[in-house]
């Protein structure tokens, strides 16, 4: 049985909302101010590196805020800036997922991108397990951005070879690598950087239901975050870091609602009368669950809700049958994010403060397009004309697998990092005109 939601008149929306847009001018003169932009590096994970729809390709490395900051810092002295992009025949990358068509209740149909791939191959590393191999680039980089990467993980010698974003930057293959991420883009000479890292700190845990991954202990963010600026400011660089957005405020964790999941199964004649939905708390423990649980969108993919086991028992509908933890963010650990996600922006923005860094508040930024009026309709905010918010599909700021962003959420992005920089630093960067770049992608 398919969970239900509804998007009523999607194309139409998003046809008339792009039509409308304005670029708005920008009249300032541009000027550094105190920052010296002739070598950006940017620091950071998927969100750095173009991320989206679920996988990383050139479409999306060319449409990463990075790209987007360099070109706007070119007017203040900036260098040129280099990314490590796949080639023109491999440009789908690592593969990603697109946008076929809707069903008819509405419901997305989701396809894999499988063509024209920059796979490599695959690497047994001993002790771990399989890790996919991308074609290695050779050259300048000045966007360091690697999917999955940790704050954990910037001093971990061997992760070169545990992550194939990160391998295929390194000389070195699959099993020889010992160069750390934080060496790496500190070994060349940089005048200016962004770092955002601490995101996947939290995310796996949250994405995966509290089940996949373990936060990063509070303590150690806060000794590894300060270590690691630390050594960037050590040349005497400037730059500017971001704070970690709220996840549950992604589509990942508002699309498919207890609300959703009963309309569709009470929409079908064996489900009329159900009330309530069972979701695993422990071991043995099962509960209804309320509106403060926080279902992910992979579980309307995976079609499970009422899909009978091998005793009859519909999965969902019975205690004895109740999704998994693996499937939604039980509200305990929805106040486990939360403190965390909390703890690491007290800590970012304490460093930021104490080593006069420019800080991009994230938190703050994204959350301005997830309020939602008195119904639960997404209110959004106009961006040149278009209504722009964190509604899945429609509101064109997430991309199709509900935490990163499309080019026009990166576009945003850039500006706030723009305004930060512009702020601490008294420089004068042009902003990024946001309706030149797409939001979702239609069939």
């Amino acid at each position: 049985m398919k969970s239900t939601y509804f998007y009523k008149s999607i194309l139409a929306v998003a046809i008339l909302g792009l039509a409308s847009c304005k670029p708005s001018v920008d009249t300032m003169v541009p000027d550094k101010g105190t920052a010296d932009f002739s070598r950006y590096i940017a620091i950071g994970n998927s969100l750095t590196s173009g991320y989206a729809d679920n996988g990383l390709s050139l479409e999306g490395q060319k449409n990463s805020f990075p790209e987007m900051l360099a070109e706007q810092m070119k007017s203040v002295g900036g260098g040129s800036f280099s990314s490590p992009f796949f080639t023109e025949a491999q440009a789908n990358g690592s593969g990603f997922i697109k946008l076929a068509g809707f069903n008819p209740n509405g419901t997305p149909i989701l396809k894999a991108e499988d063509q024209n791939l920059a796979v490599r191959g695959v690497a047994a590393i001993p002790g771990f397990g399989n890790v996919t191999l991308y074609t290695k680039f050779t050259g300048d980089i000045n966007n360091y951005g690697v999917p999955g990467i940790k704050l954990l993980h910037t001093g971990v010698a061997e992760y070169g070879n545990l992550n194939g974003y990160y391998e295929r930057l390194l000389p070195g293959n699959a099993g020889t690598n010992t160069t750390t991420y934080l060496d790496f883009v500190t070994a060349k000479p940089y005048t200016f950087f962004s770092m955002w890292l601490g995101n996947n700190d939290i995310l796996g845990y949250a994405s995966s239901g509290g089940a996949g991954d373990t936060p990063t202990p509070k303590a150690t963010f806060t000794a590894l975050y300060n270590a690691t600026v630390n050594k960037l400011v050590s040349t005497g660089a400037k730059g500017v870091v971001a704070t970690i957005p709220d996840v549950t405020k992604t589509p990942y964790f508002t699309t498919v609602t207890l609300k959703t999941l009963l309309a569709g199964v009470r929409a079908t004649p064996a489900g009329a009368a159900v009330t309530a939905l069972y979701i695993k708390t422990g071991a043995n423990a099962t509960r209804p669950a309320t509106d403060a649980d926080l279902f992910t969108l992979t579980l309307s993919s995976a079609n499970v809700i009422g899909v009978p086991n091998a005793q009859s028992i519909p999965y969902g509908l019975h205690p004895l049958n109740p999704i998994e933890s693996k499937w939604v963010l039980d509200k305990d650990e929805v106040a486990v994010v939360n403190d965390f996600v909390s703890s690491y922006n007290a800590t970012i923005k304490s460093v930021a403060a104490a080593k006069g860094l420019a800080l991009m508040d994230s938190f703050e930024m994204l959350k301005e397009y997830s309020a939602t009026d008195a119904s639960g309709n997404f209110v959004g905010k106009n961006v040149n004309g278009a209504k722009v918010s964190s509604a899945f599909i429609t509101g064109n700021l997430f991309s199709l697998d509900g935490i990163h962003l499309t080019p026009l959420g990166y576009a945003l992005t850039a500006n706030a990092f723009i305004k930060a920089i512009n702020t601490t630093y008294g420089s004068s960067i042009p902003t990024v005109d946001a309706t030149k770049y797409r939001g979702t992608k239609f069939p």
